[in-house]
């Protein structure tokens, strides 16, 4: 069972018995892009899932830019995918994870273990010869069974309290520059929860676009959080997408037990009364 990363050869060794792959590329100045190179080209046997309609719920101005799905039509989805206890679910996209390791997030949230993303994505897949197709897969739909939540969040109403009295880190994925409240161009406010710090998710990542190892990354998040337990960290971001990145490198480096704030920084700056910190 893999329930983080996998290799391309890993992938290429294990086949497609008892695996979905789920494609899950995206880019937010461009929503139709993921669907549109999808069906250019995909892993053979991948289903295509885009984070506005299947990885995100509805939004109402206030709560984020992409809020968690509604957990029990997400199972619908993915049970219509042939998700069952024992598959091997494999997500993927263009853009080192990005977008694939929501997808990872929320099966664990949804109590599915055998989930895990592929390292390097397609670009990866495809250095070891690994084939595209564009063909629509067929689907064996069952009853996508919910077990207990790999996963747990916090709430606004917690980033709230936690001003007040610290009780947990925040740690924000977003680039160092939309962290200190420059270049802002997705939400309405520049700058960041006050108390937190900042870990670019790209930088969970080696100049070939690979994860780096578990040793290299723990010790990075170590120096990182100084002490504080992991458990006392809380993952934003811009909207609850790419935090979930550095969940994913935290697990890849063994360090389990960090919860997601899902609103992200585009739900905290809804309200111009909520505090904003700016710089580094």
């Amino acid at each position: 069972m893999f329930n983080t990363l996998i290799s391309a050869s890993q992938l290429q060794q294990a086949g497609n018995q008892h695996t979905v792959l789920l494609d899950c590329r995206f880019r937010l100045n461009d929503p139709d892009y993921g669907l549109a190179a999808y069906e250019a080209g995909h892993l053979p046997g991948a289903h295509y899932l885009h984070l506005d309609y299947h990885l995100s719920g509805t939004k109402n101005g206030s709560n984020g830019r992409h809020p968690l799905p509604d957990g029990q039509r997400l199972a619908v989805k993915l049970g219509a995918l042939g998700i069952t206890p024992d598959t091997q679910v494999v997500a993927y996209d263009d853009a080192g994870g990005m977008y694939a390791a929501r997808a990872w997030w929320l099966l664990r949230w949804l109590g599915h273990e055998a989930v895990a993303v592929l390292d390097g994505g397609i670009q990866a897949w495809q250095q070891l010869g690994g084939e595209l197709d564009n063909s629509t897969p067929e689907r064996a739909a069952t009853r996508f069974v919910m077990g207990v939540a790999q996963e747990s969040v916090v709430t606004l109403d917690d980033i709230a309290a936690n001003l007040c009295s610290p009780q947990f880190l925040i740690v924000d994925a977003r680039a160092a520059d939309r962290f200190a409240g420059e270049n802002e161009t997705l939400d309405p406010v520049g700058g960041h929860i006050p108390g937190a710090k900042n870990r670019f998710f790209m930088h969970n990542l080696d100049a070939d676009g690979l994860f780096k190892s578990s040793a290299q990354l723990h010790d990075e998040w170590q120096a990182l959080l100084d002490g504080q337990p992991v458990s006392e960290v809380v993952l934003s971001c811009g909207s609850g997408v790419t935090a979930c990145h550095n969940k994913l490198a935290l697990e890849h480096a063994g360090l389990p037990g960090a919860r997601l704030y899902a609103g992200s920084w585009s739900e905290w700056c809804s309200d111009p009364t909520r505090p904003v910190a700016t710089g580094s």
